[in-house]
């Protein structure tokens, strides 16, 4: 996985002819004495500011080259109403552009390049639906082009079944088998547990216990490398739900990655509505084709999303903050309404 967009260089120390560096360094260091003197210091303490990297800032720009999977391919993995060209649309522009970050290269996504560095590793999406599209948009990217027939659907090893009578599973799990790395994906809109009044009564309703992290990531966080969480825009909308919920998870999985150094979180920050003169129930409308024309560049050095932000802080989850990012992209919807 990438670094964490928003990745600060901590403060590093010397002692004892050695400088220290957290993990959330990107790049590598020269050892420097603690006897030389501070003018060096000031420099090597530039040349550490230059290696840090904000992967939130940055621009839009055409790419030929984009984009890297279609619908046409990858029925296997991609759901239908998120099949880009199996739509209704007959526009595609929105389609050949890539992400280039202000002071730092971020080279282009090789599906091989990144199953090998996942080897024996398992990743895994929870939230909501989409969450669920970055997991099928993975799937799609890390199979390279081609529907993979050494993929093997593992969901079964998760309890992501589909029981008799229901429409889909709780989530899916595929393995890619030479490098043995899983991707998977568990639906949780709240990111919290879920527990019925009466477990008889199929139709009880069911308490939140947004202090809780859901079932499935208790029962199954021993056998993940990568844990990536987005949740539902919905619990923003009840009081300080959202604010409870990602906060209580947010710190939940930091004292779970305390215990297991390999761990690593990840936390989506919320993805922004394009309505126009109202909301989806409202009359609002989603309907603009036309590339950018909002801009095509992001500046703003803080965050879109304050509660994500302040959630993550001080702990060792990573902040993937997209929301400033995709505000520019209101064009990029699957169809029009």
């Amino acid at each position: 996985m990438a670094e964490h967009p928003n990745s600060q260089i901590a403060e590093g120390k010397m002692e004892e002819n050695r400088l220290e560096i957290s993990d959330s360094f990107v790049g590598n260091v020269t050892v420097m004495p603690y006897n030389k003197s501070r003018d060096d210091q000031k420099i090597m303490t530039s040349q550490l500011e230059r290696k840090a990297c904000n992967f939130a800032k940055g621009r839009w720009i055409a790419d030929r080259r984009r984009p890297l999977y279609s619908g046409f391919k990858y029925k296997q993995w991609l759901s239908d109403m998120w099949a880009c060209r199996l739509t209704q649309r007959t526009d595609f522009s929105y389609e050949g552009y890539r992400w280039e970050t202000e002071n730092c290269e971020m080279p282009d996504f090789n599906g091989s390049e990144f199953l090998r560095r996942m080897q024996d590793k398992t990743i895994a999406f929870i939230g909501d639906s989409l969450g669920r599209q970055q997991f099928q948009s993975l799937m799609c990217m890390a199979a390279g082009g081609e529907e993979m027939p050494e993929v093997e659907n593992v969901g079964w090893k998760y309890g992501l079944v589909k029981p008799l009578g229901v429409v889909r599973p709780d989530g899916w799990a595929y393995r890619f088998s030479n490098t043995n790395t899983t991707i998977l994906y568990y639906w949780s809109a709240s990111l919290c547990g879920i527990e019925p009044f009466n477990v008889t009564d199929p139709a009880t309703k069911s308490a939140m216990n947004l202090d809780q992290p859901p079932a499935f990531l208790r029962k199954y966080l021993d056998q993940f490398d990568v844990v990536v969480l987005n949740t539902d825009r919905k619990l923003a909308e009840i009081g300080n739900a959202k604010n409870f919920t990602v906060y209580s998870i947010a710190r939940w999985l930091d004292s779970q990655i305390t215990s297991r150094p390999k761990l690593k979180g990840f936390f989506w920050a919320i993805s922004p509505r394009h309505f126009s003169n109202g909301a989806w129930n409202t009359g609002g409308r989603c309907d603009n084709t036309i590339p950018l024309t909002k801009g095509n560049e992001v500046q703003q050095e803080e965050s879109s999303d304050p509660v994500i932000v302040d959630a993550v802080k001080g702990t060792k989850v990573k902040l993937l903050d997209i929301t400033a990012i995709s505000e520019l992209r209101d064009e990029g919807h699957i169809f029009t309404v």
